[in-house]
């Protein structure tokens, strides 16, 4: 079992930037993938970016130039640098861990832009 937990999230005015953190703990030997989602109010959620275990990175093209995923392999820690937000970048934010075949979520962590 794997337990996933975001954090980093809040109240940003448009052109500003966020941080989110995603730490996976519990029987994380074998990662393969680990992504971040979003679902914005009203919509279906949507992938924003994924890196793999071997460090190769994909983002949604809402989002290149802009957001950087990147990880820690020794805390089993993935983050989201978010920059020159814009509104429509508001949603949750979740978190995606892909042991082998199993897919494991977080809760989500609320991202708000607004002036």
């Amino acid at each position: 079992q794997v337990t996933v937990m975001e954090s980093g999230g809040g109240l940003v005015q448009p052109g500003g930037s966020l941080r989110l953190s995603c730490a996976a703990s519990g029987s994380v030997f074998s990662i393969n993938i680990m992504a971040w989602y979003r679902q914005p109010p009203g919509k279906s959620r949507e992938w924003v970016a994924g890196i793999t275990s071997g460090g190769i990175t994909n983002y949604a093209d809402s989002v290149k130039g802009r957001f950087t995923i990147s990880k820690d392999n020794a805390e089993n820690t993935v983050y989201l640098q978010m920059n020159s937000l814009k509104p429509e970048d508001t949603a949750v934010y979740y978190c995606n861990v892909a042991v082998r075949t199993d897919h494991y979520w977080g809760q989500g962590t609320q991202v708000t832009v607004s002036s």
